[in-house]
């Protein structure tokens, strides 16, 4: 921190409005929740919209904050959350098929840019409903417990649809090994 200001005294001013203090968090925390918005949404567009409405109702929000948690896994609440919100508002339903993708079986981050790419594809694919259950579990590393709560549905729901979409996601790669 800028003149070895504590993370506690930060926050103070944070929910105070400070421009500085909300800059200084803006900083550190706006790609983390850039990323978890344009998972979910699937839009550069609403992904910066929910980057500005987190961090404009952020002097509001943190006087909620308890600093029970870490602040990191507060803000990707509030994130996940808000992009949530705009993902029901927007009230379309994403039932596109992902069988034709073309995706080498078990990518992960060491698999070629292109593989890569067609998974984020076939992910992107997915029924909003089951992408957000993967986004949030697989990609974030969120509970069942916290998803459940983040979604309103139940733990067991939380596992049913990310057992759909895995399932999903493995019958669009079964063909191309």
């Amino acid at each position: 921190m800028k003149g070895g200001r504590s993370n506690t005294g930060l926050l103070d001013r944070a929910r105070l409005g400070e421009a500085e203090a909300i800059a200084a968090l803006y900083e550190r925390y706006a790609p983390l929740v850039y990323r978890i918005a344009f998972r979910l949404l699937q839009s550069e567009a609403e992904a910066e919209d929910v980057l500005q409405d987190v961090f404009l109702g952020l002097p509001r929000g943190l006087r909620t904050y308890e600093a029970r948690g870490s602040l990191e896994n507060w803000i990707k609440r509030v994130a996940a959350r808000t992009a949530l919100l705009r993902l029901r508002a927007r009230g379309r339903k994403r039932e596109v098929s992902i069988e034709n993708v073309q995706i080498p079986p078990r990518a992960s981050v060491r698999d070629s840019p292109i593989d890569r790419l067609a998974l984020e594809a076939a992910v992107a694919r997915l029924p909003d409903s089951l992408r957000t259950v993967f986004v949030l579990k697989d990609v974030e590393g969120y509970s069942h417990v916290d998803i459940g709560r983040l979604l309103g549905i139940s733990t067991i729901a939380s596992r049913t649809r990310l057992h759909r979409a895995r399932k999903l996601l493995r019958k669009a790669l079964e063909g191309l090994r």
